[in-house]
């Protein structure tokens, strides 16, 4: 499955970080995980470092899978308002999920500062209405936010204008985000797990798995095998093959970045996440250098040669969004890229077994805008389930919901 298309900017700007072997021998395990993007890689990291023995698993290289495209908005704002998750599950379990996704990003700075130079940054996000037919949903969405104790302010639109220089009917703007290298992340995060003893493989493919009563057998196509107590399925967007249910959509989204642009010219933009409210939005960011990373134009086709064909239209077309918002930006796509997302029903992830194999095989699906966030829950999570302690959030992440 070819997850990306044209020039992933972490890809290019990193390049090949590290060579790990390639698995060559018949081995035996407590964990084993299948990915070894940004997920598979916070996963192991939690377990290595909680005394777990894991072996890592992934088929391309470290990080080339969905990782190398992603544009790395940490938020813990989900892509389904607070408000339309308590509609749908309750307000307990709405709010739930939003401190989680907080708490995870407090994890994550504790991480990006222990591991070092992963171009991690505090940010601000400005979360703002398309257009005036969205205001009352998102001031709707602010309050209850600011009901249970989330640091947000309402922006009217002169607010806006004067802070942001673009015109908006209304926002919410946020306190807690930030931005990340996940390729670089996910490289530094697997040598932490080598040094508590775990091991990496990559160019390693699993052919066959056969869940077992006291665990799980997996062979590669090179004819080995791995023998596990326990298996993590954490491949991305790829994980949904191994289903019979339609748990997400695949779709394609694009992105592209600029080379870097002075401070002064980037104003509030230099330390803040923007989004807006219309379905697919688009998104921006800056990174460390300085560069401006914007992403969006969503469709339905996630046909690789399809997609392949779009990057440069998609980018043009980004292009003009943002400098019909900011008309005093002139921007040039240093490199520009499509890739694959996947999308749940109420844009919550799942972690945790599945009926169609049993107790010892977990699902690492961390779906959504803030896929990062997601994957710091479920390294908890999942390390909670395989050591038989119970999580707060176990049930609504589980595939349980799916019939609800």
């Amino acid at each position: 499955m070819d997850l990306k298309s044209g020039y992933p900017f972490w890809a290019v700007k990193n390049g090949l970080l590290q060579a790990f072997p390639k698995l060559d021998q018949d081995l035996t395990c407590e964990v084993a995980i299948i990915g070894g993007g940004i997920t598979g890689a916070l996963i192991a990291d939690e377990l290595a470092q909680h005394g777990h023995d894991v072996i890592v698993l992934e088929r391309r290289d470290v990080g080339w899978g969905s990782s190398a495209a992603s544009t790395a908005l940490i938020q813990y704002e989900i892509d389904t308002h607070m408000t339309d998750l308590a509609a749908r599950y309750g307000e307990a379990d709405a709010v739930l999920a939003y401190r989680a996704c907080a708490q995870a990003i407090e994890r994550l700075k504790g991480l990006a500062d222990a591991l070092g130079d992963v171009d991690f940054a505090m940010q601000s996000s400005l979360y703002y209405a398309s257009d005036e037919s969205d205001v009352d949903s998102l001031y709707r969405e602010w309050k209850m936010r600011r009901r249970y104790g989330f640091a947000a302010d309402w922006l009217p639109q002169e607010a806006i204008s004067e802070r942001f220089s673009f015109s908006a009917p209304g926002a919410i703007l946020t306190h807690l985000a930030a931005r990340l290298d996940p390729y670089r992340m996910a490289y530094k995060l697997l040598d932490r797990v080598l040094d508590a003893g775990g091991r990496v493989y990559d160019r390693t493919e699993v052919d066959n798995v056969t869940p077992h009563a006291r665990g799980v057998t997996l062979t590669t196509t090179s004819g080995h095998s791995l023998a596990c107590q326990h298996l993590i399925v954490a491949a991305g967007y790829e994980a949904q093959t191994w289903l019979d249910d339609n748990v997400a959509i695949n779709r394609s989204s694009y992105a592209f970045i600029t080379d870097p642009i002075a401070a002064d010219v980037l104003g509030e933009l230099a330390s803040t996440l923007v989004w807006e409210s219309a379905r697919p939005y688009l998104y921006m960011r800056t990174t460390g250098d300085g560069r401006l990373m914007v992403g969006g134009e969503d469709d339905d086709i996630d046909i690789p040669a399809k997609r392949d064909q779009r990057v440069g239209q998609k980018a043009e077309t980004l292009i003009e969004q943002v400098e019909t918002l900011f008309p005093h930006l002139s921007l040039n796509p240093t490199f520009s890229w499509g890739g694959t997302f996947a999308e749940t029903d109420d844009g919550l992830p799942f972690f945790g077994p599945h009926p169609q194999y049993g107790d010892r095989i977990h699902f690492a699906m961390a779906y959504g805008g803030n896929g990062i966030s997601y994957s710091m829950i479920g390294a908890d999570l999942l390390r909670a389930l395989i050591e038989g302690r119970e999580h707060s959030l176990a049930e609504l992440f589980s595939f349980r919901r799916v019939g609800d």
